[in-house]
């Protein structure tokens, strides 16, 4: 499914590192004009560069924006050069047609295959990354591993990585909402909240656009600059993210509200999920009284601190329910309950049903198999602290 040649002639080397590149309005101030405007069959051709080669792996319900995030600047910069820098292959674990998370079906060119020590391999991942990392992928993913390969993981790919033990003691990223279920699985991963890290031979972007920010940073690293601007244009993308910039919205942003010491709070309750701080401690650390604090939360956000505190830390344990084999106890643990009925009464108020039946639904057996608390009536979680 490549539209370059499928010969292997000159690969490139993987390189070990990739440095970033000038972003916004710095970034384009550094362009050629003739590499913008010029149609790429009147340019001033220069020696033939060496191929690179892609092999993307796509796990069955993978996110087609990333995969087409990753894939497109590859394209794009085959024909603003003139030149085929690029090449790539798309596997399977089964060498048949793979669906994607929005149903789409996707013809690949074969099976996990035999790759060389230059190519690159991109893990596409998406939806239930758990069940879609089996151990062909994996081992096939060690043997890659053992020649030195350069290796990445899209969206979701990063569990797939660490999962073959390819991020210990590594820096990596995952999309933000699989963080915590990654962080409680694979604890020897330095996880950042980066729209894409490179550390050394492993690359991981967070998913949605990320990977192309990723990608233009290879490009501008193999061939300059003022390509990967060309390509970013192309895109109409503005501006080039580096491994620097969060995936997230700032709070204010995501809350819709301005206030400092709001924000401040937020920021608190968010760190200390497992151990959460009482409304009159977070008060004190922003210099305001219990009742002032009372106030701003009702003021902005409709509803009191102890409720939003709340469903933070139950948003939390949803994702931990659905994205990891914790069970349902350490879940409550991990999110600041003690007591595992307490725990059940505040989710089914918040979700209308319990953690031991929202994990049942998506095929995880926790090995207590009772509910604890599921004769409670539903509550107000301002009164389920």
């Amino acid at each position: 499914m490549s539209d370059t040649p499928a010969s292997r002639r000159n690969p490139a080397p993987a390189a070990s590192k990739l440095p970033g590149i000038r972003t916004g309005a710095a970034a384009h101030s550094v362009r050629s004009p003739a590499t913008v405007t010029a149609p790429a069959a009147k340019r001033t051709q220069s020696a033939p560069a060496r191929q690179r080669h892609f092999v993307f792996v796509l796990l069955n319900q993978f996110t087609m924006l990333s995969f087409a995030a990753a894939i497109e600047p590859l394209r794009i910069a085959n024909r603003m050069s003139g030149q085929a820098l690029y090449r790539w292959s798309l596997v399977s674990a089964t060498g048949g047609e793979v669906s994607c998370s929005n149903g789409t079906r996707v013809m690949v060119d074969g099976p996990l295959c035999e790759t060389g020590r230059d190519d690159i391999v991109i893990i596409c991942g998406g939806i239930d990354v758990r069940t879609n990392t089996t151990p062909p992928v994996v081992n096939w993913l060690r043997k890659v591993a053992r020649k030195g390969a350069v290796i990445g993981g899209l969206c979701t790919g990063a569990h797939t990585l660490a999962e073959a033990g390819l991020l210990e003691n590594r820096r990596a990223t995952i999309h933000w909402e699989n963080r915590d279920g990654f962080l409680e699985e694979f604890t020897d991963t330095e996880l950042t909240k980066s729209v894409f890290v490179i550390d050394g031979n492993r690359l991981t972007a967070a998913g949605g656009t990320a990977a192309i920010d990723l990608v233009l940073t290879m490009i501008a690293d193999d061939h300059g600059k003022d390509l990967a601007n060309s390509v970013a244009d192309q895109l109409i993308y503005t501006t080039i993210r580096t491994d620097r910039d969060i995936q997230r919205l700032s709070i204010p942003t995501r809350i819709g509200v301005r206030h400092p010491r709001l924000s401040r709070v937020i920021e608190r309750m968010e760190q200390s999920i497992e151990e959460p701080v009482s409304p009159a401690d977070l008060a004190e650390e922003v210099g305001m009284s219990t009742r002032q604090l009372e106030r701003l939360f009702r003021r902005y956000l409709n509803r009191s601190p102890k409720r939003y505190y709340m469903e933070l830390r139950l948003a939390r344990a949803r994702n931990l329910l659905m994205q990891t084999e914790l069970s349902v106890i350490n879940v409550a643990l991990a999110c600041g309950f003690t007591s595992p009925s307490h725990f059940s009464k505040c989710y089914r108020a918040q979700y209308g049903t319990t953690p031991y039946r929202e994990r049942g639904a998506h095929g995880l057996d926790d090995e207590l198999g009772a509910e604890p608390g599921d004769e409670d009536p539903l509550g107000d979680l301002d009164d389920l602290d």
